[in-house]
């Protein structure tokens, strides 16, 4: 049996694992302090992939109080099977920084990439207009720093708490930015600078904003890591079979003069990605037997079918309404549904509105 001792003090963070077949996952529940009270934050997720976080208390509490809630919240999750890893703590800190401001609308707002056909690939390729990044397979995360305060904001240009290690790394550059990347566990792998010294850089070409982000950071640190950039064709040749050989998620194109465009374009753009492993956003739209959840699509304003997808141990059967990111090999374009599916976990940054059908990729049933 394992005892929860009650803390005495003001900073907590208390660790758990669950480890259990292919599961493998961390909590983390933290007392900090906020204003003249106490909050209760946690941060969740597989080991080593960017963790979900959030608070326990809307506003901040009394200590006997907070106390209270993350003695039961430890409790909880002991009897669902995890146990201490070793890594609490009553030191300062949390694998997440909690700014208060989680929820909050930033007002900046990403630009998001359009699919490209596999019949385009050997004209990008081939050009001096377009250089080529690796996609990585994480989720989208910007980072604002404007003099003490950083704050992390999500595609949907929502604030978000930043794992501790992307932030340290922020706060050692020397000037103000706001940069943007994927998070993927504790890194930030950057691929463009939107501010920096006050400055708005959104107007000047992409391959002048890359240079900045070059002499900015370190290409060798371990939690900012900017992505490797190739413009000549041979070059971007060579990268594309890397890529592609050692089953990375993609490749990202993008105009090496165009300016920063905020929003998706109807189609097209000035930069495009490609998957080597097609995945698409899905609304989770009922539960079914044996672990396994339906999933839909929006054809305009129609919710309609794409098939069923089964729950893996490891993870937590979703609700109905939420949004579940799921791999795939193609879609049948009679029935709508995807064959091959394969859950790979919620998408809280996406709105069910950005489900739609034309995400998917087919191939004719009557083939």
């Amino acid at each position: 049996m394992i005892m929860i001792t009650k803390l005495t003090t003001p900073h907590t963070t208390t660790s758990l694992q669950f480890r259990e077949g292919s599961s493998d996952k961390v909590y983390h529940a933290t007392i900090e302090p906020k204003d003249d009270g106490f909050i209760v934050t946690f941060a969740y997720g597989r080991r080593g992939t960017t963790l979900t976080a959030g608070t326990k208390t809307t506003a901040p509490v009394t200590l006997a109080q907070a106390q209270a809630i993350h003695h039961k919240l430890i409790t909880s999750k002991i009897a669902k099977g995890y146990q201490l890893s070793g890594e609490s703590s009553g030191s300062p800190g949390a694998p997440y920084q909690q700014t208060g401001h989680e929820g909050r609308d930033s007002g900046i707002r990403c630009q998001l990439l359009n699919a490209v056909d596999e019949s385009e690939l050997a004209r990008l390729l081939g050009d001096k207009q377009h250089c080529l990044q690796e996609k990585h397979d994480g989720r989208r995360l910007l980072v604002r720093k404007q003099g003490n305060e950083i704050i992390g904001i999500n595609r949907r240009g929502l604030v978000v708490a930043l794992p501790k290690t992307i932030r340290r790394a922020v706060e050692e550059l020397p000037v103000d930015v706001l940069i943007d990347g994927e998070a993927v566990g504790d890194t930030l792998h950057v691929f463009d600078l939107l501010e920096v010294k006050g400055n708005d850089m959104r107007q000047r070409g992409y391959l002048h904003r890359y240079a900045g982000l070059l002499m900015l950071i370190d290409p060798e640190h371990p939690s900012l890591r900017p992505v490797s950039t190739v413009v000549e064709p041979a070059d971007k040749l060579a990268m594309f079979q890397t890529f592609r050989q050692c089953g990375c998620e993609g490749v990202v194109f993008k105009n090496i003069d165009a300016q920063f465009s905020p929003g998706r374009p109807n189609f097209g753009g000035t930069q495009l990605k490609f998957k080597f492993v097609e995945s698409a956003s899905f609304v989770v739209t009922g539960r079914n037997a044996k672990r396994s959840v339906a999933l839909g699509l929006y054809d305009g304003d129609k919710l309609v079918s794409a098939g069923n997808v089964t729950i893996p141990p490891n993870h937590t059967i979703p609700q109905v309404g939420t949004v579940s990111e799921v791999k795939y090999l193609y879609g049948f374009r009679d029935s709508g549904a995807i064959y091959q599916p394969v859950y790979l976990g919620p998408r809280t940054d996406i709105p069910a509105s950005e489900c739609t059908t034309d995400q998917l990729k087919y191939k004719s049933e009557a083939a």
